[in-house]
């Protein structure tokens, strides 16, 4: 069975449009919700970027049931993993049973801003390593000193711990990636539907929820929803590895200038036909993803939700 989830994009919208549509997918018939963690948003027409700690604890006490995890968050450069260990633990605390942490080796966008230097792919991965094994030791709830290749925790513990601890499923973009979340992960975490890469996963071992993440620009004008997802997600046209290496919003702009209408239209499902929207899951599915969360690109989310719910949710 799949689960269909709704995606909380924080670099399109502010915190408290965040939380009402929260809201609006714990009254629905989406079964999860995902939320980005950003410092900055790609492009500077996507205009937001608000603290997601703070936005998940608000979530906390506006929901009832809906289940929360993030995707993804990078506790490698920006934010210390001693720190992200307790934000984690006690938006565990705040929202029991229904959060979990999603974790990757991030974008140069986000952790370059204390002026590290940014590592090439390997080393982040050697340092999401270790940072996976504070933020579990500290979970534990014992004093804990650590002193690894990157990171030194002195005499710390977590006294706010939740009943039960969160899994930590692992972003993949690539098979090193994939086979680093087999061996360390809870579960993985894609943005492609590429099945051998969960293939790869499996192979290192890996266990448990294979998410998924599609976009989408819902409108009942078509080509106005065109329009929309090329200047809030031009991103979408970008090659390679562009996307983890552009270091400001201002670069991801340069870079997306040659990006026409018609290449988002080839990428980004636009529109209201409910079978382009099925079949945008179903790529998923069909890769072999028991979850997909799909994002939905502009203002229009309760228009959206409602869209989903009652012509593309039932095919699930």
């Amino acid at each position: 069975m799949t689960e269909i989830g709704y995606k909380l994009i924080c670099e399109e919208h502010g915190p408290n449009d965040l939380v009402e549509y929260a809201q609006l997918a714990d009254d629905s018939a989406f079964e999860f919700a995902m939320i980005s963690d950003h410092y900055h948003p790609w492009t500077a027409s996507q205009g937001e970027a608000p603290m997601v700690w703070n936005v998940i604890g608000a979530i906390a006490q506006a929901t009832d049931d809906l289940r929360l995890g993030t995707g993804i968050t990078c506790p490698i450069s920006r934010v210390h993993p001693a720190v992200v260990a307790q934000a984690a633990a006690t938006a565990a605390a705040m929202l029991p049973g229904r959060f979990f942490l999603g974790v990757g080796a991030g974008e140069q966008l986000n952790e370059h801003i204390l002026g590290h230097r940014w590592p090439e792919h390997e080393v982040r991965l050697e340092m999401l390593a270790e940072a996976i094994e504070i933020i579990r030791t500290l979970w534990v709830g014992e004093t804990t000193s650590y002193h690894g290749e990157y990171y030194t925790v002195e005499n710390a513990r977590l006294f706010t711990l939740p009943d039960d601890l969160p899994p930590i499923p692992i972003a993949a973009d690539g098979p090193k990636a994939a086979r680093f979340a087999g061996e360390l992960g809870d579960g993985v975490v894609g943005v492609s539907p590429n099945s051998d890469l969960l293939e790869t996963f499996a192979d290192a071992g890996g266990e448990g929820p294979r998410y998924g993440e599609v976009t989408v620009c819902y409108d009942e004008d078509a080509d106005a929803a065109v329009e929309r997802a090329h200047e809030i997600w031009p991103i979408e046209g970008l090659p390679g590895e562009l996307m983890w290496e552009l270091s400001t919003p201002a670069h991801f702009e340069q870079a997306t200038q040659t990006v026409t209408e018609s290449e988002i239209a080839e990428l980004i499902v636009c529109g209201d036909d409910p079978d382009d929207h099925v079949a945008a899951i179903e790529e998923y599915v069909d890769a072999g993803y028991d979850r997909v969360v799909v994002h939905q690109i502009g203002s229009n989310q309760a228009e959206f939700v409602e869209f989903y719910e009652e012509n593309v949710l039932p095919s699930f």
